[in-house]
């Protein structure tokens, strides 16, 4: 099979879809890999190295010419031009904020596979967990840096010192994510609070910390509770391909202490704040009142060395299964990939994806 993979073109994004390694093993098993010229310098990745391990260099017209497009992140509008009938694209595609791509994709007849609801039996999300676990640690660790006083934050230090209190930290969903923003908020020292629907998770959370952490059960009143109480909270609440629950209303954020920091992780699906907007490295936080919102989409591609590795280790096995069996094969065969294809044939396939947007046609 063809495979290419094009340069990010999101604001920031450094990320690359795939490693050496990965096309390496790619083009021992037949394949053909195309890749971008520079598509991986943001991650450390020279041309050579791609060319070394087997890839042709080509321009971005030729990345996308391929049969199986990878990408990090949905395509964008500058991108649109070259989605295809006799095309896949497999990515982390976030339709349910996105009803334009979703449109875009439907009219191409484009194939869209999201890395995002890839699901195996016991409702893991495998292409998902590592960008969550690096989201979930870099919330805490820029939650913590956004209290500095010259950031607008409070003037808290996360861990304090003797005879210091140290700074509050809520997290908001006890998930992949979540429970990675929990672990580094505790290695900082600082005081973690964590809600969740799950009891079963909440039960984990405090053995796993043997009562370091405050485990509470989610809901309106502890939401409240817990957010006013808090100096960092960090939004970390995930349904597989559907829209994020509003959580925390503009009128809670009000009444917040000032300087008082929210981290956004799932604001690519909508996210858990009612004042969160995407936001981008570039330009990172905003203000509500008197808090400061840091709502980047693509958090993970602060750290593209270490997340483009890491997509690559999770991705590679499904990419070689594609490209071996074929698109349609593939999706049949594999139960938990299956649960990953968004659209095709002109088609929404995706139930909670056509749900909305009722006007586009569906499987």
């Amino acid at each position: 099979m063809y495979i290419g993979v094009p340069a990010e073109t999101l604001n920031q994004e450094r990320r690359v879809a795939l490693t050496p390694a990965g096309v390496r093993e790619l083009v021992h098993a037949g394949h053909s890999v195309s890749v971008e010229a520079d598509a991986g310098l943001g991650s450390g990745i020279t041309n050579q190295d791609y060319e070394q391990a087997g890839a042709t260099v080509v321009d971005t017209a030729g990345a996308w010419g391929a049969e199986l497009v990878l990408k990090v992140k949905e395509p964008t509008p500058d991108e649109f031009q070259f989605l295809r009938a006799d095309q896949t694209v497999f990515a982390y595609l976030h339709l349910a904020a996105n009803p334009r791509l979703v449109e875009e994709l439907v009219n191409s007849g484009t194939t869209a596979i999201a890395y995002e609801t890839v699901q195996l039996p016991d409702r893991s999300l495998p292409l998902l967990a590592p960008m969550s676990e690096i989201a979930g640690r870099m919330a805490a660790i820029v939650g913590s840096y956004h209290l500095f006083s010259h950031q607008g934050g409070s003037g808290l230090l996360a861990p304090g010192v003797p005879g210091v209190r140290p700074a509050k930290f809520c997290v908001i969903g006890g998930g992949q994510a979540g429970l990675n923003a929990v672990n580094q908020a505790v290695a900082m020292g600082a005081e973690v609070t964590v809600l969740d629907l799950s009891l079963q998770r909440l039960r984990h959370i405090d053995e796993l910390y043997r009562g370091r952490v405050k485990t509470v059960a989610s809901n309106s009143l502890e939401v409240e509770r817990a957010v006013l109480e808090s100096d960092v909270v960090i939004g970390a609440v995930l349904l597989p391909g559907a829209k994020t629950p509003r959580l925390v209303s503009s009128e809670l954020v009000q009444r917040m202490r000032p300087g008082s920091v929210l981290v956004d992780i799932a604001v690519d699906q909508g996210g858990v704040f009612e004042d969160s907007r995407p936001t981008t490295h570039q330009e990172p936080t905003y203000t509500v009142g008197e808090t400061i919102f840091y709502c980047v989409s693509n958090m993970p591609g602060a750290v593209p060395a270490t997340s483009t590795s890491a997509l690559t280790n999770a991705t590679l096995p499904y990419v070689l299964k594609l490209a071996k069996l074929g698109i349609k094969q593939a999706l049949r065969a594999d139960a938990a990939l299956g649960k990953g294809l968004a659209v095709a044939g002109g088609k929404i396939q995706a139930a909670e994806i056509a749900d909305l947007n009722p006007e586009l046609p569906r499987a």
